[in-house]
């Protein structure tokens, strides 16, 4: 995968601000892709108190949601928690990884915003414009915007609105629990997103492409993931 490096990961708040503002205009939030043949959850945790880095990548096929391809990638943790700027946290080393595999996915569904950002460049922004590849941002919480009251049906949305714009939208993925927010990260428009989303969802919260990127990043600090346990209630809160 090519990946092109438009500027410098060691910054200030301001610094991060600027580039932001600066690399925005660059986001294509309309459909600009062929055909999607894998898909590839993004997620990231940390090591060693949040000094380390841990990104994963899991490249599933779209069709029986089957994984094809892993990696990981960890890289010193050079910027400080501040909301709005999760990107230049994780990015360099989601980059990395991305590095790594070698089946190309068509799609990326990162855990975190898009354009339902305050500056309107979340991580699945950033991502996707210096991977040139189709993203979605998956948030499991919002950061900005208001929604309507949803339906409690698999499926229901609503449209997500910040300062008169719609931004994303509040999904429900699952009756009977919280909503997740999508939003487009790069060449994607609002409507497929949730298409794609609502495709990669089984019968958990989130998408299959996050579960699997999430234990490859959050779990044993290993370079392999564990076998999985589809039984243990305790393994998969996150995904209820």
């Amino acid at each position: 995968m090519h990946i092109i490096q438009r500027h410098e990961w060691v910054l200030t708040a301001e610094e991060a601000t600027a580039i932001q503002q600066s690399l925005r205009k660059d986001i294509v939030t309309i459909d600009d892709f062929s055909t999607i043949r894998h898909v590839a959850g993004v997620d990231v945790g940390f090591e060693c108190d949040g000094t380390v880095t841990r990104a994963a990548i899991a490249v599933l096929n779209l069709d029986d949601l089957q994984v094809q391809d892993r990696a990981i990638a960890r890289r010193p943790t050079t910027f400080p928690y501040i909301p709005g700027f999760l990107s230049f946290r994780e990015v360099p080393a989601v980059l990395d990884a991305l590095a790594k595999i070698t089946v190309i996915p068509d799609l990326l569904l990162c855990d975190g915003q898009g354009i339902a950002h305050p500056r309107r460049f979340g991580i699945a922004c950033h991502i996707g414009l210096l991977a040139n590849v189709p993203a979605i941002g998956v948030a499991k919480s919002l950061l900005v915007g208001k929604h309507a009251e949803l339906a409690d049906d698999r499926g229901s949305w609503q449209p997500l609105i910040h300062k008169g714009e719609t931004i994303g939208a509040a999904l429900r993925t699952r009756p009977g629990t919280k909503p997740l927010y999508i939003s487009p990260g790069h060449r994607v428009s609002l409507e497929t997103a949730i298409a794609y989303v609502m495709r990669c969802t089984t019968k958990y919260r989130l998408p299959e492409t996050t579960r699997h990127a999430h234990k490859l990043a959050s779990g044993p600090a290993i370079d392999q993931p564990a076998p999985p346990d589809e039984s243990s209630p305790q393994q998969m809160s996150l995904d209820l």
